[in-house]
């Protein structure tokens, strides 16, 4: 049984139709499936869309489909959401997903057909990222490109669209760490992988949730839960702030030796402006990475769930 993760915040207008898109097509191509809704602290009618898709698989009395809603007590993250829908699928691979279908769903039976083929990660890459706004287009290049320069592993084209063996999905879930990057952490498990372009859809209904300072939080979350890289960039700061004043101070004793001392009130308070800079810096670079030492080893739960509902017994 394939199982498809749907994460859905303020998804209230793209729950049944993503429970319709994806079961035409699967139906059609007779692969056994389940759909597990996962809402993450909604404020709209997401969670009673969910229901209706619940009551509305039990009526049709398809033994062969499995819908599931996940309901979480607030809003944890698309991170969050994407690991309780994965705890909760029972299938022998599961497929992670967005609700409002810029994945393109006729790419699962593709996916699938690779599965059965023997891969285990079957990674959705983005031919085409569709419409966007530049701004927002040139900011997710940099931060990919850092994560790749980071994290040695090529994120250029990276999704949250991709098919997991249950091999994979146990170890992931398996990872004791609190602040995950699934985009990462599904390339850094391994196992036999292989890629699949697809092209990013064209919203029918409803806006992007996130916007650009929640795209910042997410960039810099991410960015500190699966690389060191800022902590090298600490180190970097204070060579090159070490070098400037050796070389500056061979310049001033040169310059007193031969009758020519340095005079200017304005060099020194330029000089200590750009040392604390630096040191601030670098302080807050260190206090972030304390704070997410500080958010594991309190071990608090990754999400909460108040109720969890599904068409049949299992």
């Amino acid at each position: 049984m394939l199982s498809i993760v749907l994460p859905a915040y303020n998804e209230n207008t793209n729950v049944v139709r993503a429970y319709h898109a994806i079961k035409e097509i699967l139906t059609k191509e007779e692969i056994p499936f389940e759909l597990v809704f996962v809402n993450d602290g909604s404020k709209d009618d997401t969670w009673s869309e969910i229901r209706k898709v619940v009551e509305t698989a039990k009526k049709e009395k398809t033994n062969e489909i499995v819908v599931k809603g996940v309901d979480f007590s607030r809003n944890f993250g698309k991170e969050a959401a994407i690991l309780a829908g994965l705890a909760n699928a029972q299938g022998d691979a599961a497929v992670v997903m967005d609700c409002d279908l810029q994945h393109p769903p006729q790419v699962l039976i593709e996916m699938y057909k690779l599965w059965q083929n023997g891969y285990e990660v079957v990674e959705g890459v983005k031919r085409s990222r569709g419409k966007e706004n530049p701004v927002y287009k040139a900011g997710a290049k940099i931060f990919y490109g850092m994560m790749t320069r980071a994290t040695k592993i090529d994120m250029s084209r990276a999704s949250d669209f991709k098919l997991l063996d249950k091999k994979a999905v146990k170890s992931i879930l398996c990872m004791p760490e609190r602040n995950m990057f699934f985009r990462g952490l599904s390339a850094w498990v391994g196992f036999k992988k292989t890629e699949i372009e697809f092209d990013v859809q064209e919203r029918v209904v409803g806006e992007s949730k996130w916007s650009k300072w929640s795209l910042v939080k997410y960039a810099v979350k991410n960015i500190a839960a699966f690389s060191t890289a800022p902590m090298q960039l600490v180190t970097i700061a204070g060579g090159l702030t070490f070098i400037g004043a050796v070389i500056l101070g061979i310049q001033t004793l040169v310059k007193y030796f031969i009758g020519h001392a340095v005079q200017g009130f304005t060099t020194v308070i330029l000089l200590l402006l750009i040392i604390g800079s630096v040191i601030m810096m670098s302080l807050g670079i260190v206090g972030y990475y304390i704070a997410k030492i500080y958010e594991e080893v309190k071990r608090r739960p990754v999400y909460i769930i108040t109720e969890i509902i599904q068409n049949q017994n299992m």
